[in-house]
């Protein structure tokens, strides 16, 4: 393949993992099979990226920022808390029925990062990017439409994200389109409860 500047190959090489780990999955993933993929060196990943891990959290970064921004395109301007919360979850729930493969992909790197110590630092900082856009939509949602929270908009945020991440790993295990439609409209409920502080909070043990 004709030489091409590292600006241009590093998206082509994401492309190429993503496209070739969704197949196969992220244990075969290796450096020498996704150069196969794109048709390079085994060298060229190691030189845009250094390590595997370094393509892996590169991989992380572009799932995740494609998903943020489907979200980020369907918050409407004008409609009340209540309406923008379950649009945008309506927007997000509609990637996890439309792009499967992507979300199962986010998941099983999360779970390989969880045991590779060289991904803890892409791991945490995945998920607090993640936690900052979500509470950054819940605030500016918030302000727009004059709905004081009841709680920090980060930890609205963490339970939100803690929520949908469940159902997605039944819709991705386990799917019932019936069920899971039933859960979505309980768990946009409690978010906006919870915002709001209309949710009871029941005290838990801790020991």
């Amino acid at each position: 393949m004709a030489h091409v500047p590292a600006a241009e190959r590093r998206p082509q090489l994401i492309k190429a993992a993503i496209d070739f780990m969704t197949r196969e999955g992220v244990a075969a993933g290796s450096t020498r099979a996704i150069a196969a993929e794109l048709g390079v060196a085994q060298a060229t990943v190691h030189y845009t990226f250094g390590t595997k891990e370094g393509l892996y959290r590169a991989v992380m970064e572009q799932l995740a920022q494609d998903l943020i921004a489907q979200v980020e395109r369907a918050a409407p301007a004008d409609a009340g808390f209540e309406e923008t919360v379950s649009t945008l979850t309506a927007a997000l729930w509609r990637t996890v029925r439309e792009q499967p493969a992507s979300h199962q992909l986010l998941t099983e790197l999360t779970h390989f990062a969880l045991r590779t110590p060289a991904l803890s630092e892409a791991l945490e900082s995945h998920h607090r990017g993640v936690t900052e856009v979500t509470a950054r939509l819940v605030t500016e949602a918030a302000e727009r439409t004059g709905q004081p929270l009841a709680q920090p908009a980060e930890t609205i945020a963490r339970f939100f994200l803690a929520g949908f991440d469940g159902l997605t790993m039944q819709h991705l295990s386990f799917p019932d389109e019936e069920a899971e439609q039933t859960c979505l409209q309980a768990f946009v409920s409690a978010v906006v409860a919870m915002a709001g502080g209309r949710l009871e909070l029941v005290s838990v043990p801790t020991s």
